[in-house]
């Protein structure tokens, strides 16, 4: 019996130590035996240095490429570093890239299944980032914020928050219906059920993947977190996972450990409204997105040309269900704020019929009207200066979350983007907050 556990044991050792790599050797993870058969199947990796900056293919929440981004607007309203103040954009750029001791990162592009929105099988794509040596200390799932051309799609590019793998954290991104292997698809965009569920998906196809590669991580609860419509989105895949994932005697349970969510399109309706009674729309690109989404994600009674200028429904094909173009090109090519320019007679009166219906489909998808708290300890972070996502969404949340375990961090943080590039570096500090608290305690 003591030889039989002997030679268990010995294969057990064997197995381990065959999943353990060396710093500098290159493994292909496309061809691990013991991942074979598994629902995330790689398609694509490589290695992304970030010592001398942020790679190329990186873009910011206006689909501005990142490393172009040199600061807010200087005096005369160009894009320059205001060097008397250590908060520019491009400051904490430097400062997210400074941060830990890692520099190489593995990025890994695969497939795995989900459900469209007729809950039909779909295979999707998505990307997974891991530090190049060792194993990371937890996973993050993140849920990207909006992009509109195919090349902004997480497996396409570098994912913003992929700088977080430089303080040894593993990400999953997910690109969503519409993106990646899917970008023949139209994207519907802000319909929460069916996007939390390609996300969680995603999760549960990458971790039994992990485990088989050896690349598990050190604390096997999760940390969600996304920006934008990520954040709507994060906080709509918490309440998923809380309320079908929670059983810890279930196979597919879900460990959650803690949520960040910044900058979201909370309550889609309220946001609709401001577009409307403001007249102003400081995001143009978000009005078709929206209705788009709404109208074909939701198979609601109406065609887009009952809400939208015919300029607009002539060119959704061309300018963005392409997938060629960016929201700052998007934006660009439409070439005007003014909501009553974007929207018909009938789409700006808000007691009207269409509207109406719009509207039930936008409360449907507004995570602040799920009669459901957060469990897990949220922070979530929004501008009062935000243009893009108006600031009511956050005064929402606050009043349906009134109770829930959030912490809350309002205030004049800038526009949408710089927002988002603070937004991350806070992030990064409360995880290193926390290690070390946690640290100090073992101690």
């Amino acid at each position: 019996m003591k030889k039989f556990q002997y030679i268990l044991l010995l294969l057990l050792v064997t197995a381990m130590s065959a999943c353990q790599f060396r710093d500098d050797e290159y493994v292909d993870f496309a061809n691990i035996e013991a991942a074979k058969g598994l629902k995330f199947r790689v398609i694509g990796q490589h290695e992304t240095d970030l010592s001398e900056g942020l790679p190329y293919n990186c873009y910011l929440p206006d689909g501005t490429p990142a490393n172009e981004y040199n600061g807010e607007n200087g005096e005369n309203g160009e894009r320059a570093i205001r060097r008397t103040t250590g908060t520019t954009g491009a400051a904490i750029l430097q400062e997210l890239l400074k941060w830990g001791n890692q520099n190489k990162i593995i990025e890994i592009v695969g497939t795995y299944p989900s459900i469209d929105i007729e809950g039909n099988p779909i295979t999707l794509s998505g990307k997974v980032m891991l530090p190049k040596n060792g194993i990371p200390k937890r996973m993050i799932l993140v849920s990207h914020y909006t992009v509109c051309s195919n090349a902004e799609a997480p497996s396409n590019c570098f994912s913003l928050e992929g700088v977080l793998v430089n303080s040894g954290y593993g990400l999953i991104i997910p690109d969503y219906i519409g993106y990646g292997v899917t970008a023949q698809e139209v994207h519907p965009y802000l319909v929460m059920d069916v996007t939390a569920h390609n996300v969680v998906d995603m999760y549960l196809a990458v971790k039994p993947w992990l485990e088989a590669v050896g690349r598990s991580a050190d604390d096997p609860s999760l940390d969600l977190m996304g920006y934008s419509q990520g954040g709507a989105t994060t906080m709509a895949v918490q309440y998923l996972i809380e309320t079908e994932y929670s059983n810890a005697n279930s196979i597919d349970h879900i460990m959650l450990h803690r949520v960040f969510a910044g900058g979201g399109p909370y309550d889609v309706k309220a946001t609709y409204e401001r577009f409307v009674t403001t007249d102003t729309a400081g995001y143009p690109v978000a009005v078709p997105l929206v209705l788009q989404g709404m109208i074909k994600g939701n198979k609601l009674n109406m065609e887009l040309s009952d809400m939208m200028k015919p300029f607009l429904c002539e060119h959704m094909d061309e300018w963005i269900n392409s997938k060629r173009f960016t929201s700052a090109q998007i934006n660009q090519l439409i070439g005007t704020k003014v909501t009553h320019e974007l929207l018909t007679d009938e789409a700006m009166e808000q007691k009207s019929e269409k509207v109406a219906e719009l509207y039930k489909a936008m409360t449907l998808n507004s995570i602040t009207a799920y009669d459901w708290d957060p469990q897990a300890s949220v922070y979530m972070m929004h501008s009062i200066d935000d243009e893009t996502v108006p600031y009511t969404n956050a005064t929402h949340a606050r009043s349906h979350w009134k109770d829930a375990n959030i912490t809350y961090n309002f205030g004049h943080y800038g526009g949408h983007v710089m927002t988002c590039l603070r937004f991350i570096y806070t992030v990064q500090e409360l995880l290193a907050k926390e290690e070390e608290e946690r640290k100090k305690y073992e101690n």
